[in-house]
């Protein structure tokens, strides 16, 4: 029986022999589509003076947004025809644009934080009795609760006057600027090599505006308003080739 084991072992060993080094293997048809592919090669398997260089600066890809800063806001779109005309002699490409913002009409004196209408009443006695007799109080709201307003001015000095004279009665007066919806008016354009922002000076020495600042431009710039060239920005007063901008929304 031993015997009879091992013959077969034997056997089968010299038959796998047989299939493995005789019998030669299958081929396998050459594929041209894989064959008509460059040949892959590591960046270090390439000549020296093909390899590229790891240093050098990316160029911008072809389409890039420029990069573009808004001078604003004018309240009056002759300023900021104005401002667009004083730029496009220092060498810029400005264009106007017109969008809803808020814009400031004056400043606001008032005592805030008035818990009830009887704290008003007493508050409003005790100003008169000062000689503060154009104090007004002022409709309750969820967000502001009660107020006395103690006059609106068109200077913050003159409004800081006001809210000293009060606090001098031992009263927490405060002032804040008052802002309302209104059509404003910017100047857009795109930054000269090497500048990140655009100097004022000139707008301020030639009585444009001082309250204007350079801000990025918002994604949807040209999507606001029409767009006017510098070219056909006019001087103040002309109105011939002036922006026709809707005129502010109407306060209840």
């Amino acid at each position: 029986m031993r015997r009879l084991f091992f013959a077969l072992l034997f056997a089968n060993v010299m038959y796998f022999g047989w299939a493995l080094w005789v019998t030669p293997p299958p081929t396998v048809p050459p594929n041209e589509t894989l064959a008509r592919l460059p040949h892959m090669k590591l960046v270090d398997e390439l000549p020296p003076d093909q390899r590229p260089d790891p240093n050098a600066v990316k160029p911008a890809p072809t389409g890039a947004l420029q990069s573009c800063l808004s001078i604003g806001p004018f309240a009056d779109v002759n300023l900021s025809a104005q401002a667009a005309a004083i730029l496009k002699e220092q060498g810029f490409d400005p264009k106007q644009r017109a969008a809803l913002g808020e814009m400031g009409q004056g400043f606001w004196v008032f005592i805030a934080n008035l818990p009830t209408e009887a704290d008003s009443d007493r508050m409003l006695a005790s100003l008169e009795h000062n000689g503060i007799k154009d104090a007004l109080v002022m409709p309750a709201s969820a967000d502001a609760g009660r107020r006395i307003s103690l006059g609106l001015f068109t200077e913050r000095a003159r409004a800081e006057r006001r809210a000293e004279n009060v606090r001098a009665m031992g009263l927490k007066a405060e002032v804040a600027e008052r802002k309302l919806p209104s059509t404003v008016y910017w100047v857009d354009l795109a930054p000269q090599p090497g500048m990140t922002t655009v100097p004022l000076q000139e707008l301020f020495a030639q009585g444009v505006s001082t309250k204007v600042s350079v801000q990025t431009c918002p994604a949807a710039a040209s999507a606001i308003s029409a767009q006017a060239s510098a070219g056909s920005a006019s001087a103040p007063g002309t109105g011939a080739n002036q922006a026709s901008p809707a005129g502010p929304p109407k306060l209840p």
